[in-house]
């Protein structure tokens, strides 16, 4: 199993400094192409599921999280309130608060349920310094979050299309599933089991009746964080990324400095059909030296005499395999099908 917090910082993926502080990483340039991208993922799937984004402030009043049962069950979680204006602000230590406002500002219909709201968002925790590390414990989190608000008949459907959804998106990404838990109430310093604070937080929506009901609200993440989501993808794949997950999904190798110009052309049509590409030419080393600084590139395109003459790329797949000279619109193409398809294999 590789560990995350040495092969992401060998990939130039993250990094951490004193002056910043501790559970505080930076993303490097590859690092911000994989999380966005892992964004961008996430999204496109929650929009096709129905889900409508939204954005909301990373901070909140004291209150907010006394009405949310924050403050009394998780306030040793949360980093202290700062003074504003006679008032008291937080850093949120979640979206949950947030949304439910966002849905309290507009009166709602049972005709409009289920609303799906979800948001990839800041949120911070106090964690203690002797537990952080890497990406998975970190005290700046950007949680990919989400809310359901139904009826209570919609709650069966809601929760088994939340949990297809996540399981789609697992699929996809390549995670296995080690464990489910099911949480249910109970006694405990985290459940809040005070009908009266229910009763504060007051959502309602108007029923066929014509009278007010409160809605129900299903609370879920696809992949959680992005940090812990990336730690387990760069330990999963040890840095050979699916080649739509890759930072660089095609580097273009000249085999001299006479095909250059062919391969920084072959990377500008790479470009310009959406794919993450760039030439490495004779002054980054020998062919063979270029050859291994890319191996967790998904293609490598070498461009000799020939090919550059007659319009070609040889390519030279991750995993071993080399392909007769292709032309290189078709090998463009070839390359585009897979990483729009999200595939896991490298060519078919």
């Amino acid at each position: 199993m590789h560990d995350h917090r040495k092969l992401g910082r060998e990939l130039n993926l993250f990094d951490t400094d004193p002056l910043m502080g501790a559970g505080l990483p930076y993303w490097l340039p590859d690092g911000a192409v994989l999380r966005h991208t892992l964004e961008e993922f996430v999204r496109d799937a929650e929009r096709r599921a129905g889900y409508r984004h939204v954005y909301s402030p990373v901070l909140g009043k004291r209150e907010l999280y006394e009405i949310s049962g924050h403050w009394d069950h998780y306030s040793e979680d949360m980093f202290p309130p700062m003074g504003l204006g006679g008032e008291q602000v937080v850093l949120r230590p979640s979206l949950c608060p947030h949304h439910a406002l966002i849905y309290r500002s507009r009166a709602h219909s049972y005709r409009e349920l289920p609303l799906r709201l979800a948001e990839l968002g800041g949120m911070y925790r106090s964690e203690l310094s002797g537990v952080l590390g890497g990406l998975t414990r970190v005290r700046a989190i950007q949680l990919n979050d989400g809310h359901v608000f139904c009826t209570l008949d919609q709650v069966a459907d809601e929760a088994r299309a939340a949990l297809e959804l996540i399981g789609r998106a697992y699929d996809t990404l390549g995670v296995r599933v080690a464990r489910y838990r099911l949480s249910l109430p109970g006694e405990g310093g985290k459940y809040v089991a005070d009908p009266g604070m229910w009763r504060r937080a007051s959502l309602q929506y108007v029923g066929a009746d014509g009278s007010q009901h409160r809605p129900v609200m299903v609370h879920r993440a696809v992949i959680g964080s992005m940090e812990r989501a990336v730690a387990h993808l760069i330990e999963l794949y040890g840095g050979a990324f699916p080649a739509w997950l890759a930072p660089v999904q095609v580097v273009a190798l000249p085999v001299s400095k006479a095909e250059v110009g062919e391969a920084e052309e072959f990377v500008r049509r790479c470009v310009e059909r959406g794919l993450r590409a760039e030439a490495r030419g004779p002054e980054h080393g020998t062919l063979g030296a270029r050859v291994r600084s890319a191996r967790l590139v998904p293609y490598q395109a070498v461009i000799g005499p020939r090919e550059a003459t007659d319009g070609l790329v040889a390519l030279r797949l991750r995993d071993g395999r080399r392909l007769d000279p292709l032309p290189a619109g078709e090998a463009l193409g070839r390359i585009k099908g897979v990483v729009v398809s999200r595939r896991g294999e490298l060519w078919g």
